[in-house]
């Protein structure tokens, strides 16, 4: 074995011990998300356990409301090189919202608990190993809110919370091991028709009947899909349909998801979406209001060699990588890192859970709020993958 090879080999075991030695504290986080689940830009208690966290362990600096008020950084190591491009500056995410009524059925507590690991098994690589590395590291974990609903992650990109990072790293729990796969571009719309209250049996002749467009509104939709992409996809709910069936009604609300493979597509897609909205409030005399949302998600931006780097680390590890294609080749998600990864290099694998459980279900908050922790290479992978 060669120098390299032999510091390589000792580095990767710094981490796992280190990580070992933190286990019973990472899983006690984790369950503390689990146990108290908050939705989009209202993580408080997320926000301030991570917080906690972090300013308990040696050597980090650590900013409590870093951009966004449920936000945070925590950062390690060193501030700045001598010469030009002599530090690299590795970046961790956490997530920490939860969904509505269904708790953390997504496991974000499982990617802050993936996250603070991975970066405490960095900082024990490098603490005592600057004089062998060729670069000086420093290690960077950003809390980012909101990535259920709104966009936290975009609104961190717009402030700026990603300047000077290098590279980004998270992971997600699945049903299976995996170093990719593909999410999607999406953007949220709600649709909004206005017309008049009536009586609905003595003068249905006076009302404009929202309710009408609403369902107009869903129909066109419907229909368009003989003429939308295979890979395309429009889905929604409508969210308020009227109060009382002897009122016409005079408000009506629709809830869409719009997605598409790329982000390019999205426009297009969004442009026919829009023909729908309108078409529905010219047929039934409605005022319409369409509020597309301030963020828009964009697809994941592949990065071959991180994940070869990971999925090579994760064999020798003892992962077992799906290979099933309708899994790898399954565009179905969606998620505000694929904007990160147009910014800064980065991968978003994922990792087994020891449950088949489907994400965004009540059996799947049973399994990620299971007591035993995640065995601990899960949380070494993103070390390594370096």
């Amino acid at each position: 074995m060669s120098v390299g090879a032999e510091l390589l080999a000792e580095l990767k075991h710094r981490a796992v011990c280190c990580i070992d030695e933190a286990k019973a504290k990472l899983h006690s986080l984790s369950k503390d998300i689990w146990s108290c689940p908050e939705l989009a830009y209202d993580e408080r208690k997320s926000h301030d356990t991570l917080v906690a966290f972090f300013r308990q362990e040696d050597g980090w600096k650590v900013d409590s409301h870093f951009k966004l008020d449920t936000a945070f950084r925590a950062s390690w190591g060193a501030a700045g090189g001598s010469e030009p491009g002599d530090v690299v500056n590795v970046g961790f995410l956490c997530e920490y919202d939860a969904l509505p009524t269904i708790g953390h059925a997504c496991g974000h507590n499982l990617i802050a608990e993936v996250g603070a690991a991975a970066a405490l098994g960095l900082k024990a690589v490098v603490e005592n190993s600057s004089s062998s590395l060729p670069v000086r590291p420093q290690v960077t974990v950003l809390g980012t809110p909101a990535e259920e609903d709104g966009g936290g992650k975009v609104d961190m990109l717009r402030e700026g919370a990603f300047e000077g990072l290098d590279v980004v790293f998270m992971a997600h729990p699945s049903k299976e091991d995996a170093a990719y796969l593909p999410c999607v571009a999406e953007q949220d719309v709600t649709i909004k028709y206005n017309g008049n209250a009536s009586h609905a049996s003595a003068y249905p002749w006076e009302g404009i009947n929202a309710l009408d467009a609403a369902v107009l509104c869903y129909n066109n939709l419907s229909v368009l899909r003989q003429q939308m992409k295979p890979d395309w996809r429009v889905h929604g709910i409508i969210k308020h349909g009227g109060v009382k069936p002897n009122i016409i009604p005079a408000y009506t609300e629709l809830e869409y998801y719009l997605r598409t493979p790329s982000r390019s597509e999205l426009p297009v897609l969004k442009a026919k979406a829009e023909m729908c909205f309108r078409s529905a409030a010219v047929a039934t005399g409605c005022e319409v209001e369409i509020q597309f949302a301030r963020n828009k998600y964009d697809n994941m931006l592949r990065n071959a060699t991180l994940e070869g780097l990971y999925e090579r680390n994760g064999k020798a590890l003892g992962m077992d990588f799906t290979v099933d294609e309708d899994v790898l080749k399954n565009e179905s998600g969606s998620t505000d890192f694929g904007n990160v990864t147009f910014v800064v290099p980065g991968i978003h694998p994922y990792f087994y859970i020891g449950s088949n459980a489907l994400n965004h279900t009540e059996e799947y908050t049973d399994a990620a709020g299971v007591h035993q922790p995640i065995q601990t290479h899960h949380y070494l992978y993103l070390c390594v993958s370096i």
